[in-house]
């Protein structure tokens, strides 16, 4: 009996005596000398046949995206994400290690390997951790991610007014439910202002009117000038310094 493969069975590869089977993922035919008896090359045909079809199906099981058996594909959350996520949000709510693992029914053990990336956390545990964290079950292994936009001086739609040389320019629509507070930032060169994450979903707005300063990420700040724009999520690292003296922007903290 020949054993298939996922798009088929293969063609058979026959052989001389004597002869190494040659394997291949695509079957290569060789050609058999007159001299050979038939149940040799039909001996040889199963072999390879055989040998074909089992290199064949362990490179088809070797990818990483093969359906499982409900028809998925069976890759699983990033435990670099779910690490990031359980940290940041534990350390947001001001737990130690051993304080969530009481509330959650999880070993300290275990919860030190999972924020270290290298646990294999099950949905039963993930769920008793997020109902400990009061939290979503998705913000631990899809968190939401805030982008980050640049508008330029004069870059962003604006109205005119009939009435006035005046004009206005839409720079972020406040989403629904959404609240924001209004601040006035003035900064002088000669160090940077480092803001811890602020609470989860918190977005923040910076206009800068006057100087010059790098602001946004911690990670990647980008160097604005009077009359840019910029938004970036306020739940991570991120800094404000002055490049010139006399800066000042215009911030605004979008929060729910």
């Amino acid at each position: 009996m020949v054993i298939g493969t996922h798009s088929g069975c293969p063609v058979a590869t026959a052989m001389a005596p004597n002869e190494a089977p040659l394997i291949a993922a695509d079957p290569v035919m060789v050609r058999i000398p007159r001299r050979v008896s038939g149940s040799s090359v039909r001996h040889n045909e199963r072999m390879a046949t055989i040998m074909n079809t089992h290199r064949s199906f362990v490179k088809e099981n070797d990818r990483t995206d093969v359906p499982n058996e409900v028809g998925m594909p069976d890759r699983g959350a990033p435990r670099e994400i779910i690490a990031r996520s359980l940290r940041r949000e534990r350390e947001r709510v001001g737990l130690s290690l051993s304080e969530l693992g009481k509330r959650a029914g999880v070993a300290k053990s275990t919860l030190s390997q999972l924020e270290s990336g290298a646990g294999n956390p099950s949905i039963e545990t993930l769920w008793a951790l997020s109902l400990a964290l009061d939290i979503p079950f998705s913000r631990l292994v899809d968190p939401p991610r805030t982008p980050v936009q640049v508008i330029r001086r004069g870059e962003g739609p604006a109205v005119r007014s009939e009435q006035a040389e005046y004009r206005t320019a839409l720079l972020s629509a406040s989403p629904p439910h959404a609240r924001r507070d209004i601040y006035l930032v003035t900064s002088e060169p000669g160090s940077r202002r480092v803001s811890d994450p602020h609470a989860p979903g918190v977005v923040e707005h910076v206009v800068l009117c006057t100087g010059r300063a790098l602001v946004g990420p911690a990670e990647a700040p980008v160097e604005l000038l009077p009359g840019d724009f910029m938004s970036y999520p306020g739940d991570l690292p991120h800094v404000f310094e002055a490049l010139e003296a006399g800066t000042t922007a215009s911030l605004v903290s979008e929060h729910n």
